[in-house]
């Protein structure tokens, strides 16, 4: 694969994350930052870098966790 298209899907990556911690709120933040380690997982598979497919798995399951915290305390307030 062309570098100049991996390097992109990395820092595409990058700047999603960035995004994320832009935003207002919890759930938002955890959301793209999501989305952006999915980016990375792919990105780390792309050049054969294991921590960071690692890191980023741990990070999305984190990430999918206090989100469902997050939904499941709003619905219960609702």
């Amino acid at each position: 694969m062309n570098v100049i298209l991996i390097d992109s899907i990395g820092y595409g990556a990058l700047i999603i994350n960035l995004y994320s911690m832009s935003t207002k709120g919890e759930y938002k933040l955890r959301l793209i930052s999501l989305i952006a380690n999915v980016g990375y997982i792919f990105y780390g598979a792309l050049i054969s870098a294991t921590p960071i497919i690692v890191g980023c798995t741990i990070a999305v399951f984190l990430h999918a966790y206090h989100i469902k915290r997050l939904r499941t305390k709003k619905n219960s307030n609702d």
